[in-house]
């Protein structure tokens, strides 16, 4: 699928995902991953622009949902199923999920993810805990201090390093001011400084700079970690019968991964820099301690020391004073040496595993003894100097064996996004008791079927009309009447939610259901009171398009007759259904109190009316209705038993009011 094939998608824009994510298939995997927040960066995408981009990209032709009401019915199912995902990842992916021309690729997934949480419920329930933190991996934009050199272009290193191109008269040397450079091509150094790199033309940008690749890696320990834990519960998830389909993803890449534990493992070890840098940061401390001690040593073992001088000594020293200084070297020097010894013996220790070689004269000559600064610097400096190649030999390391990673790392991260979607539908329709439906060609079927949105539990309904349903209520039309509050606009959403879910590929809220195929589903609201001569020119213009559109649909309309006065509000309404009736492949129900009205306006004996009937007040003045639609009947509305309620909880003059009001019926 090209870029320029989405609807809504111009040539520029499509030019602009293009460079941003460079190339179509970068577009195209990004558009499918449903990644908002990766769309948006691109000069021009907005939120909503992105998000019903990735709905084309993801086989929704953006016409199924063909009003405001249908849209917002299905902003609420996804709402709710969200509430269901582990992660926010999954949550914004779950926004993908639209109605589609081929929803039986969607069952199996679905049924899958099913699977997986029966066969372990209690596994499930620590993995929705766990994934919380599971989302993408994020590519870092922070500068490196590294330097390319490379006569050919790096247009994908230039955004977060500095690419320089040398000139003609300009050797490697010219380049020894940078501390570190990966050279690449010829023309480099045979023996590369510290802290350089020589690599060939051809070299992956992961391993030209390599510290951007361990950033990469250590940036998403995180999301990382996750998948370390994935890859330990991989075998029990891939012995479940039935979950192949929702796991395929993961199947393909997973094994890639085998060894990525003991390489992050690698990664966070510090190895010979390790032992370089501690010895180079405790170096100063030893030394200046070493230095104490020797002088401690020193003192301790003269302090009990004599130096007897004769007649002749002394005469000698007057002649000689080089001789006194001669006989207490002599005297001392025992004791000395043996501190300075032990001293040297330790800071041997110290640098033991380092490949640096202790002093030879880590003290100055004379008393008091103290270090001498030249020596330990130097010391310090071939620590650098040592710990800068090793540096550059594990990142060179470490990121040859972790760059073939990245790209299996954000697929399998993909795909675990992808999983945690499908576990929320099946932890969803679990919780609504859902059920597969079977696709039909026309009509719809509900048996037992209950509103999923309403916040508790209601009562089941059993409808339907069209050519799928049974063989008494196969009329392609229906008028429904009866009680207010009584549910005659839950039905109508229910059914509208089951034609939803049928055509996203997914389970329903009922016992059994049978969809028709629809193009598009059509939920027409309340009108909001009389119109103006304008409004009320519009809004037929809008329902006849409507209902005079051949394309197959299901029409879903609650109390349009509000347009205008009740007697033409029924003979416009009239019209309208028999326009719809005409064409085969569109079933209507039409929620309305001006049921007699529009029979006769229709001039038709053999227009079916269902209605929802209410039986009275119970014990705590709430309606006792039974919810499930009397076929062929029309059902009184409930101003009685309203009026009825109030005469019963209402006081004083207003209680005579309705109690008058109520004699009138």
């Amino acid at each position: 699928m090209s870029l320029e094939s989405l609807p809504g998608l111009g040539g520029k824009l499509a030019d602009r995902l293009r460079e941003h994510f460079e190339g179509d298939e970068g577009a195209m995997d990004v558009l499918r991953s449903g990644d908002i927040a990766r769309l948006t960066a691109v000069d021009g995408v907005s939120p909503r622009k992105a998000l019903t981009l990735a709905r084309a990209a993801s086989g929704d032709d953006g016409r199924f949902l063909a009003t405001r009401e249908a849209e917002r019915l299905h902003a609420r199912l996804v709402e709710d199923l969200r509430t269901h995902a582990s992660s926010a990842a999954a949550r914004e992916r779950l926004a993908l999920l639209t109605p589609v021309q081929s929803p039986e690729t969607r069952q199996p997934l679905a049924a899958a993810a099913i699977a997986l949480i029966e066969a372990d419920p209690e596994n499930d329930a620590a993995r929705q805990h766990a994934w919380r933190s599971l989302g993408r991996a994020r590519t870092s934009t922070e500068k490196q201090d590294r330097v390319v050199v490379t006569k050919t272009p790096r247009p994908s290193l230039a955004k977060v390093c500095r690419v320089l191109t040398p000139s003609k008269d300009e050797t490697w040397r010219d380049y020894r001011v940078f501390k570190q450079v990966s050279w690449i091509g010829e023309g480099g150094p045979s023996d590369a400084p510290d802290g350089w790199l020589v690599l060939p033309e051809g070299a992956d940008d992961a391993i030209v700079l390599p510290e951007a690749t361990l950033g990469w890696f250590r940036g998403n320990a995180s999301v990382l970690a996750l998948l370390e834990g994935l890859l330990e519960a991989w075998p029990s998830m891939a012995a479940v019968e039935g979950a192949k389909p929702v796991l395929k993803r993961l199947a393909e890449v997973l094994p890639r991964l085998a060894n990525l534990p003991d390489l992050l493992a690698g990664l966070h070890e510090g190895g010979e820099v390790a032992r370089l840098s501690d010895a180079y940061d405790r170096l100063w401390p030893t030394v200046k301690r070493l230095e104490a001690e020797v002088k401690a040593k020193v003192e301790e073992a003269m302090g009990e020391a004599q130096l007897a001088l004769s007649g002749a000594d002394m005469l000698a020293a007057l002649a000689d004073a080089g001789a006194l200084q001669r006989r207490l070297r002599a005297a001392t020097s025992d004791a000395i040496d043996a501190a300075i010894e032990e001293a040297m013996s330790e800071l041997t220790l110290h640098l033991e595993g380092t490949g640096v070689r202790p002093p030879r004269n880590l003290f100055n000559s004379g008393w008091p003894l103290k270090i001498d600064r030249t020596v330990v610097d130097a010391v310090g400096e071939e620590l650098e100097r040592r710990i800068s190649a090793d540096e550059a030999a594990t990142t060179l390391r470490l990121a040859r064996t972790l760059a073939p990673l990245r790209a299996p790392c954000e697929a399998a991260l993909e795909a675990m996004i992808e999983l945690d979607q499908w576990l929320a539908v099946a932890r969803w329709s679990m919780h609504h008791r859902c059920t597969f439906p079977t696709m039909a060609e026309h009509g719809i079927s509900v048996v037992e079927g209950r509103h999923p949105l309403l916040g508790f539990e209601p009562d089941a309904v059993t409808y339907g009309l069209g050519r799928c349903a049974v063989d008494d209520d196969q009329q392609s039309v229906a008028l429904l009447s009866g009680a207010n509050s009584g549910g005659k606009t839950t039905l109508l959403e229910l059914l509208g939610l089951t034609c939803i879910l049928a055509h996203m590929g997914l389970p329903v809220p009922a016992e059994a259901a049978t969809v028709g195929r629809v193009e598009r589903l059509e939920v027409l609201a309340k009108a909001g009171g009389t119109q103006s001569a304008g409004a009320l020119e519009q809004t037929l213009v809008d329902l006849a398009s409507v209902v005079s559109d051949p394309a197959s649909k299901l029409i879903l309309a609650d109390e349009l007759e509000a347009i205008t006065e009740p007697g033409a509000g029924a003979r416009i309404i009239a019209g309208m259904l028999l326009a719809a009736e005409a064409h085969k492949g569109t079933a209507m129900v039409l929620v309305t109190h001006l049921a007699p009205a529009i029979i006769e306006a229709t001039k038709r004996d053999d227009l079916r009316i269902d209605g929802i009937e209410a039986r009275g007040l119970d014990e705590h003045l709430e309606l006792v209705v039974d919810r499930t639609p009397r076929r062929n009947h029309l059902a009184r509305s409930t101003p009685e038993l309203i009026v009825r309620r109030l005469v019963e909880r209402s006081e004083g003059p207003a209680r005579e009011v309705f109690r008058s009001i109520l004699d009138a019926f």
